[in-house]
């Protein structure tokens, strides 16, 4: 079946980084805009920022510009987002997904999701 796959979560302290991947797996996703969202318990899933199907186009949440970047490898298939100056308020579930249609930061718009990795920022 089709599905993405998170990885590279762990507990770091602040100020640290790190690098989570996001791999296809059931059919290619290079032809996909994609986006990364993060979700604390008890809450809704928010955005952090989405790239484009050719990674020539990014955007970013307000509270990550400067600190995250995502890129894309399309021959790898695969999807990165490097989390640089890390705070405790990033601590959360991180989930890649795959852009249908429908604004960018709206997590209704994409249709495929992975199953999250844990990033815990300790202070």
């Amino acid at each position: 079946q089709v599905l993405l796959v998170e990885s590279g979560g762990g507990l770091v302290q602040a100020g640290g980084s790190l690098r989570l991947s996001c791999a296809a797996s059931g059919r290619s996703f290079s032809t996909n805009a994609m986006g990364w969202f993060r979700q604390t318990p008890g809450k809704g899933r928010d955005f952090v920022t989405h790239i484009n199907w050719n990674g020539r186009r990014t955007y970013y949440a307000e509270s990550v510009e400067g600190r995250f970047t995502v890129s894309r490898d399309n021959a790898k298939d695969m999807v990165y987002l490097q989390m640089n100056s890390l705070k405790p308020e990033d601590t959360a579930v991180y989930y890649c997904a795959a852009h249908y249609s429908g604004a960018y930061y709206d997590p209704a718009s994409y249709d495929y999701w992975g199953q999250g990795t844990q990033v815990t920022v300790s202070s």
